[in-house]
């Protein structure tokens, strides 16, 4: 009998130029490129959690790609033929490691063979804060209905850009953004100190102290860092401790002027403190890669078109596209076919997340 293959979450329509290659005689490949609302999503109802566990039961093998369709061990329970799980990237903190390991479900790795000196998601937050402060989306919609000049715009340089996290991405954007634009760095997250803000500097070949003899990268404090960044962007991974992390009363001291952005994951944030914020037009902008429940419903507040008028804060969205670079796209479905037909054929897996 031919293995049953399902490849979820393809949005672009890339898989089946690699999965339809495969032996018909030896896997049955059936592709859902429409997500379904997450298992472990609270707003899930019985019925929708139903008709996921109804798509996938019938599979041995699943393609996925990173934090589309989550796998939590309540999910991966009710999978009995499960045997595979072809995920993308280094990690996936979507899918519960600890339970398929304890069923022997090996999870696959992908890398990123063509990364250079920036990587697909630091040039998207890179954008994104650009296009924010320039008001990029809002002056391309003026001149497409008929309108000429009919907002300021914002200078980065020589601005403040205060990161929440200060790992390889927040090093990566403030770099660019130092070097770039002579962009002020402070950063704060739980734990980070001066010592490991000059750490980071260092690996990003960045001298410790600038030319005014100020930290490079300078650790502040929670209530500094919001209270005086004229952007706000956040480089965090999402986990028990963070989710929730950044609230109203972050939000309530952020100045009139700046802007948020978060490219990592949304529930990092308290959406409807953001929410309350922008509606209230409490700050100048946000741009968001990233939401509560994604792909975003149709009747999602994000989606309106009023965002910048009416008091409201200006809006830029877009769908969890950062690392959705096409080049990488493809290298992750031939990776996956690669690791495919080795555990088929009883070979050990070159790239494993467990």
């Amino acid at each position: 009998m031919a293995t049953q293959v399902a490849v979820l979450d393809d949005h672009h329509g890339l898989a089946p130029s690699y999965f339809d290659k495969l032996d018909p005689s030896v896997f049955t490949v059936k592709y859902f490129p429409e997500t379904l609302r997450p298992y472990n999503n609270a707003t899930a109802s019985e019925e929708e959690k139903l008709e996921l566990i109804k798509r996938l039961e019938p599979f041995d093998v699943i393609s996925t790609l990173r934090e589309r369709t989550p796998f939590p061990r309540e999910l991966i329970e009710q999978l009995p033929r499960l045997k595979l799980i072809l995920s993308c990237g280094r990690r996936n903190k979507a899918i519960d490691m600890e339970a398929c390991q304890s069923r022997g479900i090996p999870v696959t790795a992908t890398i990123d063979k063509h990364v250079g000196l920036v990587d697909s998601t630091t040039e998207h937050i890179v954008t994104l804060i650009l296009a924010a402060c320039r008001s990029i989306p809002y002056h391309d919609t003026a001149i497409k209905t008929g309108k000429w000049q009919t907002r300021l715009v914002t200078s980065i340089s020589g601005k403040t850009l205060g990161l929440v996290g200060l790992g390889r991405l927040g090093g990566a954007v403030a770099r660019i953004m130092s070097l770039a634009f002579g962009t002020k760095i402070i950063a704060w997250s739980t734990n980070l100190t001066q010592e490991v803000a000059d750490e980071q500097a260092k690996a990003q070949g960045l001298p410790v102290h600038n030319q005014d003899g100020e930290k490079t990268f300078r650790a502040v404090s929670r209530e500094e860092l919001f209270s005086t960044a004229d952007v706000v962007s956040v480089q965090l991974v999402l986990s028990d401790r963070t989710r929730g992390l950044i609230t109203e009363s972050d939000l309530s001291k952020m100045k009139p002027s700046s802007f948020f952005v978060n490219t990592s994951r949304g529930p990092l944030v308290v959406e409807k403190d953001l929410l309350s914020a922008l509606e209230a037009g409490k700050i100048r902008g946000a741009a968001l890669d990233v939401f509560d429940l994604e792909p975003l419903p149709l009747d999602s507040k994000w989606r309106n078109s009023d965002w910048g008028t009416n008091g409201k804060s200006q809006l830029i969205v877009t769908p969890h596209i950062a690392f959705v670079e096409e080049r990488a796209m493809n290298e992750f479905y031939e990776q996956q076919i690669v690791e495919l037909l080795r555990w088929s054929s009883g070979q050990t897996l070159s790239k494993t997340m467990y």
